[in-house]
């Protein structure tokens, strides 16, 4: 089967055997020794090539996810096996817990995978290529307090993992980092975290707002979407995390022709051409032609004949049975689907570890892996990083356009 190059996860290197590299402890401050003429110095980062002005990349930054969760640990596996995947990524997050999650992930062999601090995002381009390069954005734990324990919901690692989010926003607002790669966190313990945190559903909503803020309109013409995204198969939301009876009455016309721009302005971008967009029904056999509910006819085929006139390849609705399994073919290019599990239930079948989470409509890239914080599995050292590196090869390709 043909499939589409978007989404080809990273390979995975030979894990890192820490020679050469600093011990826990290290610390990478920005700047460095005297290089004769500050003129003539390259900045951190940029590459000097002869005849050329010297070229200047921004780093990606990873936030750390919920620290009672398995974020850290997928982080530090990925640093630790796939050293050309996340060349030029750093960790916004807390240092204490990505050097706890070092440490499990180091095990029985014993070989140890060294925590550098940075002090700035530009301080990860010349960072030691077998260590993790953490800024600490995130207040940490104060006093004696310890880091939250592994599978437990709390207010503390709702709040660490939310300052992290905040804090990566706004750097990729100010244009600091060239996207944001956002470890899971845990919705309960946001909400525990009480304000500002306890406002938001998960990462889409708070991105959206801060976004929103930064450009100075309200956040109702910010629209954003969810698109959950594998190697097979591309699926983009018309609402994202309510109840399904809500999600339901956000089936108009309005919202579904919104959906359809956002998602064919994205894909332009990423594909290089007019994506070819799937309508999914909401209603079983799609309505079946009012039969089962009329939701097709009165918002969703209306919808689909404006985004034509505006130029936007859209076709359906269709039963959305088959729909996807079409796509999977390769004779579309993205499926709108009606609600969050409709769209998100076929890509996860074809394997957890290879979905990626993108938010289309934001002023900057966002992807994130497409599993959740996994509890049972925090502390073990188990965790899969395959989708944390699908979601770090995506935002790399995404950003590069």
């Amino acid at each position: 089967m043909t499939r589409a190059t978007l989404n080809k996860p990273a390979q995975a290197g030979a894990p890192g055997s820490g020679v050469g590299c600093e011990a826990q402890g290290a610390t990478l401050p920005g700047g460095s020794a005297s290089m004769g003429n500050e003129a003539d110095r390259p900045k951190p980062g940029c590459a000097r090539r002869e005849g050329l002005v010297q070229r200047c990349p921004r780093p990606i930054a990873i936030t750390m996810g919920d620290p009672a969760g398995v974020g850290p640990e997928i982080i530090a596996l990925a640093f630790r096996d796939a050293p050309d995947a996340r060349r030029g990524a750093f960790v916004a997050g807390d240092v204490a817990a990505l050097r706890r999650a070092a440490r499990i992930v180091q095990g029985a062999s014993g070989v140890p995978l060294p925590v550098a601090e940075i002090e700035q995002p530009a301080d990860a381009l010349d960072a030691p290529p077998c260590c993790v390069p953490v800024l600490q954005a995130v207040a940490p734990p104060s006093g004696q307090a310890a880091l939250p324990p592994f599978g437990q919901v709390s207010a503390q690692a709702g709040r660490m993992a939310g300052e992290a989010v905040f804090w990566a926003a706004r750097s990729a607002l100010r244009g600091a980092v060239a996207a944001i790669v956002t470890a899971p966190l845990n919705k309960a313990a946001l909400a525990a975290a009480g304000a500002p945190y306890d406002r938001f559903p998960g990462h889409t909503e708070l991105l959206q707002e801060q976004a929103a803020a930064h450009l100075g309109v309200p956040v109702a013409q910010m629209p954003v979407r969810m698109m959950l995204a594998n190697d097979e198969l591309r699926t983009v939301l018309v609402s994202i995390h309510v109840s399904l009876r809500k999600a339901i009455a956000r089936v108009t016309r309005e919202n579904v022709l919104q959906t359809l721009r956002i998602a064919h302005a994205a894909l332009v971008r990423a594909l290089g051409h007019a994506p070819r967009l799937a309508v999914a029904g909401l209603n079983p056999h799609a309505g079946e032609g009012g039969l089962f509910g009329r939701e097709e006819i009165q918002h969703i085929a209306p919808a689909i004949e404006q985004a034509r006139g505006e130029g936007i390849d859209a076709r359906g609705p269709f039963a959305p049975d088959t729909v996807f399994m079409r796509a999977r073919r390769q004779e579309f290019d993205a499926v709108i689907a009606m609600y969050h599990d409709q769209g998100l239930i076929p890509v996860k079948y074809l394997g957890v570890e290879r979905g990626v989470n993108v938010t289309l409509g934001l002023p900057f890239v966002r992807t994130s892996p497409d599993h959740g914080t996994a509890f049972d599995l925090a502390g073990t050292g188990r965790a899969d990083p395959a989708s944390l590196l699908a979601a770090l090869g995506m935002a790399r390709r995404l950003a590069a356009r």
